[in-house]
């Protein structure tokens, strides 16, 4: 993860409150059930000192006309007394629970951790014609949250449909959704490209019929095509083919995540050998203070200590975020920029 993408809120001045509304299935009710989860968040908001202009920002986010979107996706919400400063859909794992806190620094531990470990598939289920384009985003322990599909076929204009009942009703994989009308494969490509350098994937899936995803293949550009990975399996023809698809994206997911992981704990333990990296809350604080840290590395499934501070001064010094499986004190590190100076090896 890149953490410029929430640089914005540190330069804004303190303190913050941050929300945590987890994502549930949408109810008849959903209005009352949100109401009543909301009044619980503002209540600790309030108790521990956020202002009214603070609480009533936060408060036109999560109450809003379509409530039901909220409730479905969740929300992580950021705000100081300027209003809100990020309203972003919150892919917790069921159970995870709502949260609320105010702080002198926005508590973003949460929301990075799973962005770093989420997935970014830009998929292109092709024929010979054109292709359905998805934004898929595969992530641990997340309920399917299924939204529009768009096609991208030589039809003069493309449908927007909600997917069939059922399909792709598995844990795992959040798919959103882009969509354009093309005339042919070239055409999809460039759209591909387009789509690609706005949302920046991980991993680009190419399926659907055979002759269809070769040809497409060919068609793409050369970064594109580096990160292109075939499903052999499944399409948008029938359930039994979503699911077969399904299946397909969540095996490549999983590849790409654990290939992730795997490259930044060797690239760290690397670093290490040669001086250019750092563990512990405190060397990784004084490293970023120095405009050091080039990778903020945290444990896989633990949070750090001054986890807050450290994704606030990493993101000041435009640092990327990464995730380890290896131990680490304080279970945060860092690789550097430059060779680590003696006062950052004590």
């Amino acid at each position: 993860m890149q953490l410029a993408e929430i640089r914005n809120l540190y330069d804004q001045d303190g303190p913050f409150a941050t929300v945590y509304l987890e994502g549930r299935a949408p109810a008849a009710d959903a209005e009352h059930q949100v109401r009543l989860r909301w009044d619980d968040l503002s209540a600790r908001l309030e108790k521990d000192g956020a202002g009214e202009e603070t609480v009533t920002a936060l408060e036109k986010a999560v109450m809003v006309e379509d409530i039901t979107e909220v409730q479905h996706n969740g929300r992580v919400l950021v705000a100081n007394a300027s209003g809100v400063l990020l309203n972003a859909d919150w892919d917790a794992a069921i159970g995870a629970g709502d949260a609320a806190h105010f702080t002198q620094e926005p508590e973003l531990g949460a929301f990075a951790r799973e962005r770093a470990r989420s997935v970014r598939m830009l998929v292109a289920i092709a024929d010979r014609t054109g292709a359905t384009i998805r934004r898929v985003v595969a992530a641990e322990e997340h309920e399917l949250d299924e939204q529009t599909e768009r096609n991208v076929t030589e039809a003069a204009n493309a449908s927007v449909h909600k997917p069939r009942e059922g399909a792709l009703s598995h844990k795992q994989i959040q798919r959103r959704a882009d969509e354009a009308t093309k005339q042919n494969l070239r055409e999809v490509a460039e759209h591909l490209d387009e789509t690609s350098a706005k949302w920046h994937p991980d991993v680009v899936v190419l399926a659907g019929e055979v002759q269809g995803r070769n040809e497409l293949r060919d068609e793409l550009s050369d970064v594109l095509r580096d990160m292109a990975r075939e499903a052999e399996n499944g399409g948008t023809d029938d359930d039994a083919a979503e699911e077969a698809l399904a299946e397909e994206l969540r095996s490549i997911a999983s590849d790409v995540a654990n290939d992730r992981t795997q490259e930044l704990t060797e690239r760290y333990e690397h670093a290490a050998a040669h001086d250019q990296a750092v563990e512990g809350a405190d060397r990784v604080a004084r490293a970023a203070e120095m405009g050091a840290v080039e990778t903020l590395l945290l444990e896989y499934n633990r949070s750090a200590a001054d986890e807050a501070k450290l994704l606030g001064a990493s993101a000041r010094v435009d640092a990327r975020l990464g995730l380890l499986n290896t131990h680490v004190e304080d279970g945060v590190a860092a690789v550097l920029r430059f060779e680590a100076p003696d006062e950052l090896k004590k």
